[in-house]
């Protein structure tokens, strides 16, 4: 691919590649790396191509001068007319340039990308309702973090500003202390008292918020170590606990399991009715009967 042998920023001698599904942050980059270059170069693309013209200084008017009556300076002037057409062409991929290699300034190439990629004025209108919306609804979630939550709100409000639409720095800051959630009350109370939210900037918020919300980490890990410590000393009590009762009823159910131990002498009663009863030296599962049965035996033998 074409991108991936594209040494952007090497030296400072490439601009940023285009990129046509984030058109608004490449347009940013792309501005910031021409006015670095040469403010005439971003001139020349915004505005137009500086024009073949000088003041004739006998007739005191501006006249379009032919190449070879030139002076010096108003040559280097003209070349920035395709020197701002080579940084667009240097930044745009094939297909890219197959669109807009038929215009013939680099205010043409640079208009063309934006109806292109931006949209017309109704296209643009609708993009900002959209983006406005964005920021309006713009929520921080319980668990989101201090750096994801500001990616997001920075990219609603970077595409506003490249629309040519935005709110004060001051409005920023307030919307986003709004959008914070409510386990952060106590923070933003101590801020709006401590802090001058008019002069404050936003990169200094983010900054206080991201102490904050480390000391939050470990105070949470802190408890949740504690609540694991209680909750594993009070399964080992329990375990103990069974361990014991279990322990007990062994005991009382062998206190009769003594082959020495006469049942006679057992003062447990037996377990149910169906235990069969040691009678006349047999076992009998019935011991009423067996009973009966020796005294009619005794008066017998009487």
């Amino acid at each position: 691919m074409e991108s991936e042998n594209y040494l952007e920023w090497q030296s400072m001698q490439r601009p940023p590649l285009f990129e046509s599904d984030g058109f608004i942050y490449w347009k940013n980059r792309f501005e910031t790396y021409v006015k670095s270059k040469d403010l005439d170069l971003w001139h020349v693309i915004t505005d137009g191509d500086f024009p073949p013209i000088q003041n004739n200084p006998k007739t005191k008017k501006d006249e379009v001068i032919p190449f070879h009556i030139q002076s010096d300076d108003l040559k280097k002037k003209l070349a920035k007319n395709n020197e701002a057409k080579m940084v667009i062409y240097n930044a745009l991929p094939r297909k890219e340039y197959e669109r807009i290699c038929m215009c013939q300034t680099a205010k043409e190439i640079w208009d063309t990308l934006l109806i292109t990629h931006q949209g017309n004025n109704q296209v643009k209108a609708n993009k900002i309702d959209l983006l406005v919306q964005q920021y309006e609804q713009f929520t921080i979630l319980e668990e989101e973090s201090i750096d994801n939550a500001f990616a997001k709100f920075n990219t609603i409000i970077t595409s506003l500003k490249a629309l040519d639409e935005g709110f004060s720095s001051k409005n920023y800051l307030r919307k986003f202390l709004r959008s914070l959630h409510p386990k952060w009350r106590a923070k933003v109370t101590t801020i709006k008292e401590s802090k001058n939210l008019t002069t404050l900037p936003l990169d200094e918020l983010i900054g206080n918020l991201k102490v904050y919300e480390e000391v939050i980490k470990k105070d949470f890990k802190m408890v949740k170590g504690k609540k694991e410590q209680s909750r594993s000393l009070a399964l080992k009590v329990k375990k103990e606990v069974s361990d014991e009762d279990i322990s007990s009823s062994d005991s009382e159910d062998d206190e009769c399991g003594d082959p020495n131990h006469l049942i006679g002498e057992c003062s447990k009663p037996p377990k149910n009715n169906d235990q069969r009863a040691f009678i006349g030296g047999a076992w009998s599962d019935n011991g009423e009967d067996e009973v009966g049965k020796t005294k009619d035996e005794t008066c017998l033998v009487a």
